[in-house]
């Protein structure tokens, strides 16, 4: 099955950090697109990070400075490091990617995770 599982959420004080991990499941062979996305209560589905293929890397203007995305291609797995975190940054976490997956067959898909919250309180 392909699937993306996130990891890593929980509750921290400000100015705490975490990290956060999605593996990917189900043979990635390639992406061109992977990223972190977070939605806030009452708030719109927002891009916090995201990376190409090509390594061009691109964060939300609000946490600039504050997290860094990697990523491990042998171990198809995103990583996010969220540092200096604001009550501001609670939210659930996505991860999505845009890849060739190969199982069951070899297939182009966009897939979501099923997210972890990250809550940053005192």
């Amino acid at each position: 099955q392909v699937q993306l599982v996130e990891s890593g959420g929980g509750l921290v004080q400000p100015g705490g950090s975490l990290r956060l991990s999605c593996v990917a499941s189900g043979s990635l062979l390639s992406s061109n697109d992977m990223g972190w996305y977070r939605q806030a209560p009452g708030k719109e589905r927002e891009l916090v990070a995201s990376i190409r293929s090509g390594g061009s890397i691109k964060y939300g203007d609000s946490v600039k400075g504050r997290f860094t995305i990697s990523r491990d291609n042998a171990k198809d797995t995103l990583y996010l490091q969220m540092d200096s975190l604001e009550p501001e940054d609670t939210a659930v976490y996505y991860c999505k990617v845009n890849g060739v997956w190969g199982r069951p067959t070899i297939h182009y898909r966009e897939v979501w995770g099923q997210g972890t919250l990250v809550t940053v309180s005192s």
